[in-house]
């Protein structure tokens, strides 16, 4: 077969993407390289995204501007503290939450010291921990307690459980407790 080592490095690079195996890569190297206007196209937006979004310098989300359109705007007194800013933008495209969010994926002392910050500045009621149920998340979520507890706010993590439609035989048995230690009452 011809050398084409330009074609084996966009399939290389294309395989940095998360869920792009080597047939997928190679799938979308050849279909870019065959449409040159869609190529073309779309290195032209992945070079302005790159340069033109940052994180909000005050929650870490996306931003194209020092701060985002979340923190600019006037929201509900509650804060979601997220892993990635993939959350909030699943959160606000479905409409699940009218409050601001932190994104905070690992401890940090800046991002601590930012996030008192935040909840001083925009007077938070109450702080909700939107991680992806694990050890770690726990240990994240106790220590940020700890860190706030003189801040006079209310703490509360999203439920955990059964997801709908999954019979019990599929489910792990911490999410059947905790979906058992998580349950409410039904309305008489």
């Amino acid at each position: 077969m011809q050398n084409l080592t330009t074609l084996d490095n966009l399939i290389e690079n294309l395989q940095l993407l998360p869920t792009i195996g080597k047939k997928s890569a190679t799938r979308m190297a050849l279909f870019l390289v065959k449409n040159k206007f869609i190529g073309m196209k779309i290195a032209n937006s992945i070079e302005t995204a790159i340069t033109a979004i940052d994180e909000c310098k005050e929650c870490g989300n996306l931003s194209e501007n020092e701060l985002c359109e979340i923190c600019t705007s006037k929201r509900n007194n509650k804060l979601c503290i997220v892993e990635h800013s993939r959350d909030i933008i699943l959160l606000e495209e479905n409409g699940i939450f009218d409050g601001y969010y932190f994104v905070l994926p690992q401890l940090e002392n800046n991002k601590i010291e930012k996030l008192e910050q935040m909840i001083d500045s925009k007077k938070i009621e109450e702080v909700i921990f939107a991680y992806t149920p694990s050890i770690d998340a726990e240990a994240k979520i106790l220590y940020i307690e700890d860190r706030l507890k003189d801040k006079h706010i209310s703490f509360s993590k999203i439920a955990q459980g059964i997801p709908m439609g999954v019979k019990f035989e599929n489910v792990d048995i911490t999410s059947l407790q905790k979906a058992f230690e998580g349950r409410h009452k039904l309305k008489n």
